[in-house]
């Protein structure tokens, strides 16, 4: 538990002020993507989601947490996506076309990052060994948060990834003692339910076995099961920090 806060001290020490240009910078282009979804805007916004997909891999992981033992395999991780991003810039698959539904879910979910350290300072942790702004989850709640506003044509193995990315990492939750991570899993399944429930209703009119009506009801019940089972870990995690 010591050396996974220490680095964590250690990258936000040495990159705080990088990290504080990287959320102004995402948060323009956000907005701009929001008010005037030009295709230079939407050209930029890809480009800074292989930036900061790399960001991760190299700065945060290959430098930073090079003393942690599988460091190299979460920045291949990483950079994979990253690489995703740069296929799709070049390929224009990801369209961010608003589709203007679930509006209030994708903005709250774009503003989760700044929760994350807000989390910290109220469980009693302080600035350099607490999680800040530009971290593995809180780019993976973002980039959710994004794709769910603009859902029109998404890469679902976008999706698929930052799912697994929030099951892989809820040991973290009680192994590194880092309940911040349960707000990961709390925004990522929700936004599983309603990428697949929108993927279903584009197939309703082919056959599948089952068949799609069916294939919503069994996403709806796992979804909600899974709800169920970190809701309850989360209150758990909740009432162990007040009794603390």
């Amino acid at each position: 538990m010591d050396t996974f806060w220490n680095t964590i001290a250690q990258y936000n020490l040495h990159t705080w002020i990088y990290q504080l240009v990287i959320v102004a910078a995402g948060a323009v282009l956000t907005v701009l993507l929001y008010r005037k979804p030009a295709p230079a805007v939407k050209f930029a916004m890809k480009l800074y989601l292989v930036f900061i997909n790399a960001w991760i891999a190299a700065v945060y992981y290959m430098v930073y947490c090079e003393q942690r033992n599988y460091n190299t395999l979460l920045a291949l991780f990483w950079g994979i996506m990253a690489l995703v991003w740069l296929f799709d810039l070049c390929t224009g698959y990801t369209t961010f076309e608003r589709t203007f539904r679930n509006e209030k879910l994708s903005v709250a979910l774009c503003c989760v990052p700044f929760i994350y350290p807000l989390v910290s300072l109220a469980r009693g942790m302080h600035f350099p060994a607490m999680t800040f702004l530009v971290m593995p989850c809180t780019v993976a709640v973002f980039t959710i948060g994004l794709l769910l506003a603009f859902s029109k044509r998404v890469n679902i193995f976008i999706i698929l990834f930052f799912c697994h990315w929030a099951l892989i990492g809820l040991p973290k939750v009680y192994f590194f003692d880092i309940p911040e991570d349960l707000l990961l899993t709390a925004s990522a399944f929700p936004a599983l339910f309603i990428f697949f429930r929108q993927y279903i209703r584009s197939n309703l009119d082919k056959p599948t076995k089952p068949s799609p009506r069916v294939l919503k009801w069994l996403l709806l019940i796992m979804c909600c099961l899974i709800a169920v089972f970190y809701t309850a870990m989360m209150i758990y995690e909740i009432r162990l920090a007040l009794n603390a």
